[in-house]
């Protein structure tokens, strides 16, 4: 127990110290620990004083640049008013300019139209003195005239009348004779039926050529070939064939010209050969001509062969037989000769049926009519007196010798047969489509038809219509009257016979009319 007690009393000093010296430790950490938290508070309290006017000046700086952006806008928006402002001004100030001018014009038009008055009223004026004036010398010179006759006017309108009706009169005459002519037509229609059953009863084609031919080429490359080194091939086959060659910038064809048909085919066929072949130098050529001549022969013959068959004509020469074939490459105006002759050839045998006269024989002469075609080239003389002449050679029958010269009225016909060949000849060649009528020349006689119709008075317009069988003529109404469109219409008709020839009759209709137009505004 006395340890006890001397043990605390040794130990209740230091416990005392310890606990002196803990407190004291603990109140130094205390406020230590307080001083670091005042430190950090004012630490804080600087860093949000420095936040705070860093934020202020950021939201400073930008208002500021609103205020700028705002202030742009602005200014912008004030341009845009003031350039809009500007051009309103200019537009107005232009259309003050263009008033003005307006205004300038109207009152210079409005000048002018008051000096025309002016003018209308003195030349309105003066027209009622002229007028007067003219009045008065028609009444002297009436006066003066019946003094000088000693007709009343009472006569002198009676010797007009007279005259007038001696004039109807003679114009009557000419529409009695022209109706009297009419019912002669009439009259020999029923023996123009027997034509028109033939053209009913026989439609044939026709084959329409032209004095070229035109060969297609595979390429352009070819006509290099066609022409030769310094133009031997070329020169080659128009010397071999007599054809002009025409080698132009037409793509992938070339051109022969030539006036013999058969001469054209020829050179046609020969230059298609070589085009084939491949083969083009003068000696090829010059075989490719001869052996196509040959062959073009046998054509010939075999279509003159076909066309006596077709017809029924038998025992014609060879030499009559040859000529036939060679009118299939021979035209006239547009028409195939061999083609026509065949035609003609119907025509006749259809005819000749229906009068009762040897068929074969009609069909034999239509069909040799125009042989002479074959040779005309060759010889001199009509065709119709050479194809005679060769009928008669080759020992044709009299009467077909004699229709075949007398076809064109070389010499008059004397039997049935000759006019069959004519009528025959007429028709296949007259009818619509069979030949072509040279344009220039139908041009230009339309165009003197009308310009006959246009030389007259008050004529305005004219239109030859109906291949210039029908001329139709406007007339100005101001300036024709009713009763003088009559008088009119025929002095142009004695004007057209006096100054073209033309065939058949062309009829003149002169029209006048008189036309009211109002607007409804």
């Amino acid at each position: 127990m006395e340890l006890f007690s001397q043990l605390i009393y040794f130990l209740l000093p230091g416990l005392v110290v310890g606990l002196v010296v803990g407190f004291l430790l603990r109140k130094r950490f205390v406020e230590g620990h307080r001083d670091n938290i005042e430190q950090q508070a004012r630490q804080l309290i600087e860093n949000a004083l420095v936040e705070s006017e860093q934020l202020k000046k950021e939201a400073l700086l930008q208002s500021k640049d609103q205020a700028h952006q705002f202030t742009q806008e602005a200014k912008e928006e004030i341009r845009l008013e003031q350039k809009d402002l500007k051009d309103r001004w200019r537009e107005l100030n232009r259309k003050k300019e263009q008033q003005r001018k307006e205004n300038l014009e109207i009152e210079s038009r409005q000048e002018k139209i008051e000096h025309r008055e002016d003018l209308l009223k003195k030349q309105e004026k003066a027209l009622v003195d002229r007028t007067q004036e003219i009045e008065q010398l028609t009444n002297q010179r009436r006066n003066e005239l019946e003094r000088l006759a000693g007709l009343s006017q009472e006569e002198a309108k009676k010797q007009l009348m007279d005259s007038l009706e001696s004039e109807a009169r003679m114009n009557a005459a000419k529409t009695l004779a022209r109706i009297e002519n009419e019912m002669k037509m009439q009259a020999d229609r029923k023996g123009k039926n027997i034509l028109a059953l033939a053209i009913s009863r026989y439609a044939g084609d026709y084959v329409a050529d032209k004095t070229v031919s035109t060969v297609p080429l595979p390429n352009d490359e070819m006509k290099g070939r066609i022409i030769g080194r310094e133009g031997r091939n070329i020169r080659a086959i128009e010397a071999a064939t007599g054809i002009d060659i025409i080698i132009d910038d037409t793509p992938e064809a070339v051109i022969l010209s030539g006036f013999n048909p058969v001469r054209r085919e020829v050179a046609r066929l020969a230059l298609m050969q070589l085009i084939s072949d491949g083969r083009i130098h003068p000696a090829r050529i010059e075989e490719v001509v001869a052996k196509v001549t040959k062959e073009l022969g046998v054509v010939m013959r075999e279509a003159g062969e076909q066309a006596t068959f077709d017809v029924g004509a038998h025992g014609v020469h060879v030499e009559l037989i040859n000529l036939l074939g060679r009118l299939k490459y021979r035209t006239s105006y547009g028409q195939n000769v061999l083609q026509h002759s065949l035609e003609v050839a119907f025509l006749c045998g259809i005819m000749a049926a229906e009068l009762g006269i040897d068929v074969k024989m009609a069909k034999r002469a239509g069909l040799l009519h125009d042989i002479g075609k074959a040779v005309d080239h060759e010889v001199e003389g009509s065709h119709a007196v050479i194809g005679r002449d060769l009928a008669k050679r080759y020992g044709e029958p009299e009467e077909v010798v004699y229709a075949i010269g007398a076809h064109h009225e070389d010499q008059p016909p004397q039997s049935v047969l000759d006019v069959l060949v004519q009528a025959a000849d007429a028709l296949s060649g007259a009818r619509p489509g069979a030949r072509k009528e040279m344009l220039q020349t139908y041009v230009k006689r339309l165009e003197e038809l009308e310009q006959i119709a246009t030389s007259f008075e008050g004529v305005e317009k004219s239109y030859a219509i109906q291949a210039g069988r029908d001329l139709r003529i406007i007339v100005d109404s101001n300036k024709v009257k009713d009763e003088d469109t009559v008088l009119l219409s025929q002095d142009i008709a004695k004007g057209i016979e006096e100054q073209l020839t033309y065939p058949g009759q062309i009829r003149v209709t002169v029209i006048r009319e008189t036309r009211a137009v109002e607007y409804a505004r």
